[in-house]
């Protein structure tokens, strides 16, 4: 039997996505919700699809305001467990942060101030930070997860948020950025079709 060239990942670790990834990811992400939060009108944020759900406003406090866990967790304290942790305290500061009444252009600095400052904190992040394991508390499912996932989730948190903003938007009359980009691009790739 042939001796595979192949080499296990035991014997030659490779991370294509690191800190560096990480940050333009997100930035990525954080540019979109930009542009929602700049496309729908002042006077909307405090529009609710429904009574108890977020209005605009909130929603997008929330977004900018949502790494605060991993913050907390993996840059202000470096833990490597969460026995113990106050995720109440922390979840009721970052609430009570979030209802803060604030204009369109304060939410737009804070969404692009604390985002930045976010992803350029990702960047100088290495493959060993990356893949160190913080066990979950007591009962927690997984039993633990590598830094690299936990961060990761920020944008992920971010994108589920973002849909509902751009289903918002729909509701308020507006086409959402992408969608007007895409069509833009259908409509070019028509118009040069019907030259040749």
């Amino acid at each position: 039997m042939e001796k595979s060239n192949l080499t296990s990942v035991e014997e030659n670790p490779v991370n294509y996505y690191g800190g560096k990834e990480l940050a333009e990811s997100f930035r990525t992400v954080r540019k979109n919700t930009l542009a929602i939060a700049e496309d729908i009108p002042e006077d909307k944020y405090d529009f609710r699809p429904m009574p108890e759900t977020r209005s605009v406003g909130e929603l997008l406090a929330h977004i900018a305001l949502s790494n605060g866990f991993q913050k907390a967790i993996h840059a202000d304290q470096r833990l490597n467990t969460l026995a113990g942790f106050d995720f109440p305290a922390l979840m009721k500061k970052l609430s009570a942060e979030e209802k803060a009444p604030r204009t369109k252009a304060q939410l737009m600095e804070l969404l692009t101030k604390d985002g930045e400052a976010w992803a350029k904190w990702l960047e100088g992040l290495d493959d060993n930070f990356l893949g160190e394991v913080v066990t979950m508390p007591p009962g927690g499912a997984p039993p633990s997860r590598t830094r690299f996932d936990m961060l990761l989730s920020v944008k992920e948190h971010e994108m589920h948020h973002r849909g509902q903003l751009m289903l918002i938007e729909r509701i308020l009359g507006i086409t959402p950025h992408l969608t007007r980009r895409m069509q833009e691009r259908f409509a070019a790739n028509a118009a040069n079709a019907a030259k040749k």
